[in-house]
Parts: structure tokens; sequence; C-alpha cells
């Protein structure tokens, strides 16, 4: 037993860190918090002084148990969780589920994963800082008061299900008001007008108005006016520029460069991050500073004048601008700066390579420029043309990187022929093209995180986790929506003749976009109404300066959750007491066979439309909604068609084909078969072919490709690829087959290697009680009895793992059948 014991929280942390330090030290692993407010009750003592009630839950009593038996061998522990305040309350919770000392423990913090960060922070050891804890604790209470006691209010006032909290109810509303404000923008038309000219070298280039015609009629008299006009440029202006290159990268610009640049959602920017700082390839991954350290810049200098020139170095220093930066005290950056290219996987080589570009653009020169504004003139009208050109004359940084935007319509400016003033340049065409207005751009997830660090809401640990909990909720969703296609008319004067054209564009595209569901609106409009002070902005954004305050020692954290409190519950009760139930009900018209009102509302499995009223002696009849209709978008005449299904569309080979609506979607129904319709088809339109296509379509999917001891072999596309389905197993086909044309060896070849797969998974197997321990994906063991299914706790051994311990297990988890009176009677 070594006499120094380490506890990280991440596994692949500890063997890290393990590395760096002699035999003498030995890194054990938390895996994250070992104690938090319990599951299935509040947790906090609301009639007294806030005290959370900690409790470390089942599967971590094993970690707990093991630390605490090392603890107690060691002669020293060392408490290295992360630097920031989640951090130093795992630290803390460390410190108080084991029983150590404050002789025995010392606590060690660092920013990078490297040996000499390792050493220095061994060589200054600190004590747990209180004041993080304590601004850690007031977050945990605050969202679990709030959680614990809107949820139920949700339950009974909407539906069954559903939650609510401080950061993520915001950030839902945020969403649904962008929204509404797409679809309460009136677009408006103008003609923007573009022209082509030609030099007397003969080199061409584009320019402009500076504003659009408001109708055709006046962009059609100023195309007319330009017949036979001569054209020279009135005014040549040259100016130098200069860009400066973005600052490195903060948790919160790593995610939306990330999202820009590679494509990655949010959760995903922050687990690559998290590997790749546990493997000592670069700085913590929470910290909203841009604070380089000297020694980083040192390394850029030495690395930039290597590769590029001592012209291309500048050491700078950046200001953070975020309300309340804290946490860390550098930006992301990697840990070794003259490494430009990681090989560890493919997206965490890509993220690593973004980092580096950032951090060593950030110590590059300006890049120097030439922006040139050329303004053109006729005589036959007093506009003017303007071409703008921008050259580059020191790249700088831009040799390296550029910061993307979010605006789509942002466009680099291009070069610009040699002219000078009073030159005469030939007209090749003008243009009037008809452009449309835009409504505001739904959010992206990169967006969103903007949006919320700029009000000040949530901090680096909070974004991630929150956009993803605003989904796993359904509040919010990512659109599908392609978009649909637009005419636009062209006017276009050439060879001074006059013409017009209509062409076609795509708009309204959403793919990818988050847009809010109609339960998320409906939630959100609830809680608006209701709770105004949780959602406004202000307020959650006061709340997070009250929790830096409580983090450098300014502020009591039970006072401000009582102050909070005194105000909150009594809303609470209220509104279960007085509010009306939410239903987003919306009339649309009236029903002309029964006369009855047509309603589109929330019902208990989703949006449904409803004709009739509750009251009515003669029961409503309900539809839900299908495809992409929303209960925002559906129009009287689609929910009335809702009610024709289930209809008979015909019979083919002497059987009855039915196309209907079920829970997951419309379907055909033939031969005691269900066929799905194609996603966002409208099952009213389905006729007596395109229902036999699909049938005809259905089989061909089924068919058996082949045939393997005995049982049929199928094959089909699903959610992760390409599989061949035998003995009711799936098994994936992955790029080395060819799966248009697999041959019966092909067939063999993968049946038999997933065959061995699962022999290879198959830990135990105890067949006179049915039982079996197979390996799972991450490294988990399952203990499995029929559709029974026991994760095993990371600690567990398994070889050592008994029969009879398996059986326990089972037996716990296995639901007693309940004995009714009647039963009980009939056996008397």
């Amino acid at each position: 037993m070594a006499k120094n014991l380490v506890i990280v929280e991440s596994p692949a942390k500890a063997k890290t860190i393990e590395k760096f330090l002699g035999k003498d030290f030995q890194v054990e692993s938390s895996f994250g918090h070992i104690a938090d407010l319990p599951s299935k009750e509040l947790g906090v003592s609301v009639d007294g002084d806030f005290k959370p009630k900690y409790i470390v839950s089942t599967d971590k009593k094993a970690v707990v148990k093991k630390l605490k038996d090392l603890a107690k061998k060691a002669e020293m522990v060392w408490l290295a969780s992360d630097e920031d305040r989640e951090g130093e309350a795992i630290a803390w919770h460390l410190a108080e589920q084991l029983k150590l000392t404050a002789e025995n423990t010392k606590r060690i913090v660092f920013h990078e994963i490297t040996k000499k960060a390792i050493l220095k922070a061994v060589e200054n050891p600190r004590d747990i800082n209180y004041n993080l804890v304590n601004a850690q604790q007031a977050r945990r209470v605050l969202d679990r008061l709030v959680g614990y006691e809107l949820s139920p209010v949700l339950w009974r006032k909407v539906k069954g299900g559903l939650s609510a909290g401080r950061v993520q109810s915001v950030a839902v509303r945020l969403i649904v008001e962008r929204e509404r404000a797409i679809e309460n923008f009136n677009t408006e038309a103008s003609y923007r007008v573009d022209a082509e000219f030609t030099n007397a070298n003969g080199k061409k280039f584009k320019a402009k108005l500076a504003s659009n015609f408001k109708d055709k009629e006046t962009a059609e008299l100023f195309l007319k006016s330009c017949i036979n006009a001569e054209h020279k440029i009135a005014e040549l202006q040259k100016k130098p520029a200069k860009k400066t290159p973005a600052a490195p990268f903060t948790t919160s610009t790593l995610q939306q460069e990330a999202s820009r640049k590679l494509g990655f959602p949010v959760a995903k920017t922050m687990l690559m991050a998290q590997r790749l700082y546990e493997a000592g390839l670069i700085t913590y991954m929470r910290t909203d500073s841009v604070n380089l350290s000297e020694d980083a810049k040192n390394s850029a200098q030495d690395a930039i004048t290597s590769a590029y020139g001592s012209e291309y170095s500048k050491p700078r220093n950046f200001s953070t601008k975020s309300k309340g930066a804290q946490e860390a005290h550098e930006a992301i950056r990697p840990t070794n700066l003259e490494r430009n290219a990681v090989s560890v996987d493919y997206d965490q080589d890509r993220l690593y390579a973004l980092i580096w570009k950032r951090t060593i653009a950030s110590q590059m020169s300006d890049a120097q420029l030439e922006r040139t504004v050329v303004k053109i003139e006729n005589n036959k009208n007093e506009k003017l043309f303007t071409a703008n050109g921008e050259v580059i004359t020191f790249e700088g940084f831009l040799k390296v990187y550029l910061e993307g935007t979010d605006n789509e319509e942002d466009e680099q400016a291009g070069m610009l022929p040699a002219m000078h003033e009073g030159e005469s340049v030939h007209n090749s065409f003008i243009t009037a093209t008809q452009r449309f207005s835009k409504p505001p751009y739904r959010f992206t997830e990169a967006s969103l995180v903007k949006r919320l660090e700029e009000l000040g809401i949530g901090r680096p640990s909070t974004y991630a986790p929150t956009i993803s909990t605003i989904q796993r909720r359904e509040y919010i969703e990512k659109g599908t929506i392609e978009g649909k296609e637009r005419h636009y008319e062209q006017l276009t004067l050439a060879n001074n003749e006059l013409s017009s054209n209509m062409l076609t564009e795509r708009v309204g595209s959403d793919k990818g976009k988050l847009v809010p569901t109609d339960i998320g609106n409906i939630v959100n409009d609830f809680l608006v109404a209701n709770f105004s002070n949780i959602l406004d902005f202000g307020f959650t954004a006061k709340v997070e300066s009250e929790f830096d305050e409580i983090a450098d020692g300014k502020e009591d954290w039970t006072a401000m959750i009582k102050e909070f409190y005194q105000d909150f519950h009594p809303t609470v009760e209220d509104v279960a007491a007085n509010a009306e139930r939410a239903k987003g009900e919306r009339l649309l018209g009236i029903d002309p066979e029964s006369g009855k009102n047509v309603y589109v509302r929330l019902g208990r499995y989703g949006a449904m439309v409803q004709i009739g009223e509750a009251s009515d002696e003669e029961k409503p009849k309900f539809a839900s909604l299908q495809g992409e209709q929303t209960m925002n978008s559906i129009t009287f005449e689609e929910a009335l068609d809702l009610f024709q299904l289930p209809k008979t569309v015909g019979e083919y080979e002497s059987l009855e084909v039915i196309v209907a609506n079920g829970r997951f979607g419309p379907y055909i129904k033939f031969d005691g078969k269900f066929i799905s319709l194609d996603k966002g088809e409208n099952p009213m339109s389905v006729d007596m072919n395109r229902a036999i296509e699909l049938i005809e379509a259905k089989r061909k999917a089924d068919a058996p490709i082949g045939n393997y001891q005995g049982m049929g072999i199928q094959k089909g596309v699903g959610r992760f690829g390409p599989f061949i389905k035998w003995n009711g197993m799936f098994i994936n086909v992955n790029k080395k087959y060819d799966f248009d044309n697999l041959s019966q060896a092909d067939l063999e070849q993968l049946i038999e290697d997933k065959l061995q797969k699962e022999r290879e998974k198959l830990i135990h197997n105890w067949e006179d009680v049915g039982i079996r321990v197979e390996k799972a994906r991450w490294g988990r063991f399952h203990v499995l009895k029929g559709k029974i299914k026991i994760e095993l706790p990371k600690t567990t051994d398994i070889e050592k793992l008994s029969k009879e311990e398996a059986v326990k297990m089972i037996e716990a988890k296995t639901p007693k059948k309940k004995t009714t009176k009647k039963k009980v009677a009939k056996k008397k």
C-alpha cells in the first residue's frame, strides 16, 4: 500500500496522473460525485436552515467503502478533483463521507494534467475552499427547490411526467419567444439592384445600389432609365485596415465554434474536450477566462516564430467580458503548443486542432488589409453603384485561423481590379432581384449558448446539460423541415433590353435548429403566466451573481435561499390551488356534420383534435396529430381529415387494404401486417397505387436473402445503418461488405462474428436458474434473466460473483404479484 492516496473524479484522469507520480502515490477515482440529494424526496430542510440531506446512492456504496478502506491505510489523502465549484463540492463530500481529518488531508488543484502542473500542485496544497462549496450547495439547493415544487404543479395543471427547472425553463422561454417572433413576422418584398461592369483592361467586377427599391414598378423605371447609360468611376477610396484575432477559447466560445466549424452538438463538444483534458492534451475545459499563462504565451511565441517567422508573432493579453467570470484561471488551450495535432480518434483530433489554431492565432500579428470602395455614376440618373474590395497585404493570424459567424448572410469582400477616378467602365448587365425580408433566425445550440451567456444566465458547466435536458424532456426538438420552394422575380437589363424571369429558391428550413414542441409552448406559457419571476431573465442572472458573491465569501448562502423561498413557496401553493388547467386549447371551427366545436388541444398522450365538449351526453371524438402537424399550424380542414381514418382504400390480392393512424404515426394495414408511411407523408393522400407500392416494398425488405442453420436471413436499414436479421438478432453490416450484393459466405461470416462476440460477452451462465452475466458497452456488466436486466456497480468483482448473489439480485428486482381481496375470498 502506497503512503499517499490521491482521489480524482474520473478513471481516465487517474490513469494520466498516475504516470507523473512515483510509487509512493496510489491514484483512485471516485467516479464523479459520491453523495447527492435523495432522488425520491426533497432532501432539504425548508423549515429550518435549508440544510441539505446528502446520501450515498446504492451504486456508489462500493466505491465509498473501497476509498474509505484505502484512506485508513494511507498516511496522507490528496483530494484532486477539478478546480471549479463542483469539483470543490466533490472534495468536500469525500472528506465528509470518508471521515478524513485535517491532519491527513490535502486539497490540490491544477488547470492541466501535465507532470509540471501535477508536481507543482503537490508542492502547493491548500484546504478545502468552503466558499466554493457553499456556492455549489446554494445552486444545488435552489435548483432542487424550484424543480421539486414546480414539477408537481405541472403534473396537476398541464400533464404528468413534466419537469421544470430554473435555467432550463428560461432556455425554453428564449426558444419559444424566438419562434413566435418568426411566426408573427410580416415579410416585405423589395428589389435589390446588382450590376456587373468591365474596366478598360477587360477585368470584370460587381457592384450594387446602396438601397433596395420598394416595388417592381420603381425598380423597372430605374432599369429603363439606365438604357444607353454611360458609366464611369466617380470616386475611388483606398484605406488601410486590420483584423485582430479572437481571444482563446472559453467553454462558451468553444461550444459555439465547434458547432459552426465541426457540426458538434454542445454535449458532444464537452465530451470530446473532457477526454482531451483527462488525457493531458488540453487545459481544463470549463472556464470563462480568456487569460493565457506566461508560459503558454512564451511557448506560443516560440511555435509561431519557428513555423512562420518572427513577424507573425505578437504576444497579447485578453480581458474577460462575460458577467461574473470565474471558475478556472486560464482559457482552454493545448498543454503543449508545439504539438499542432494529435492522433486519438477522428472527433477528438478535429477538436484539438481547432483549439490549437485558436490559441496560436490569438498570439499572432494582426492581418493587414487594404479596403477599396468604388462609386460608379452614370449620365442618365443620380443613383450610384458601390463596389467593395479587400486585399490582404499581410496575412498575420489569418494564415492559421479565422473565427466563424452565426450570420448566414455574412459575405467576404472580393478583390477589385486596378482602376482610377474618371475611368469609363462598361456595363454588362443590371439586375433587379425580388428579395424578401427575413424573420429572426431560429436558435442553434451554439447561438442559444451565446444568448444565455450574454444574459448572464448559467455558467460554463450548465450549458450542455441544460440543452440536453430540454431536448430529452421534449420541450424542444431539432427541426427536420428542409424548407419549401418560393418563387421570386428577376428583372434584367442587358444589351439595352429589359427582360423578366421567374426563379425559385428554398426557404424556411429549420433542419438542426431548435424548435419548441406543443408541450414546450404550453408549459412555457403556464410558467410565464404563473411564475413570471422565475422565468424572468433578469432574476435568473441576478441569482447567478449571488452565487458568485457566495463563492467570494461576501454572502451567506442560507440567507440567500431563505429570502428566495419565502416568496416562492406561497406562490407555488396559490397556483396549485387556484390556477386553471392548461390545455393550450384552440377553437378551429364547427364540424359540418354534427354542428359541434372542433378544438386542437393537449391530451393525455400528446396533441390531438377533439370534436364536441366533455360535458356532452355523447362522448367527444378524438384524433392525434400526425407527422409535422403542430397545435399552432394545423388547419380546420386538416383537423377534419384526421377523422376520416381509418379508411379502406380497396382490395389487393382479395384482401382489404386499410389506411389508419396509430400512436406511432400513420400506417397501412394489410394481411395482418402494419406498414408505416414515410415520415411526413399525409395518410389522406394515400391511394391504392401508393398502398400497393408500400406493400411490395415491405415484402421485398422482409424477404429472406439467404439461409443459415435452417433459419432465414433478412436485411434492412435502420437507425444505425444497414443490418441483417437472423434468429432474432440484428447484426450491423460494416462498410467492408457490399451491402447490396452480400454473398452466402458474407452472411455466414457476419453471423459467426456476431455469435463469437456474444460468446465473448458471456461471463457466467447458470442455466438451471436461467440467469447469465454479460459484459455490456462501456465496460459495464449486466445480470440478466428474461426481460430483467440489472447493471452491476463498476467495483464488482465479476469473476467472484456467485450464483446465489445473482439469484438474490433477480429476486429483489422481480415485481411481486399482488393478491386481491377477491382472490383471497375465493381461496377461503
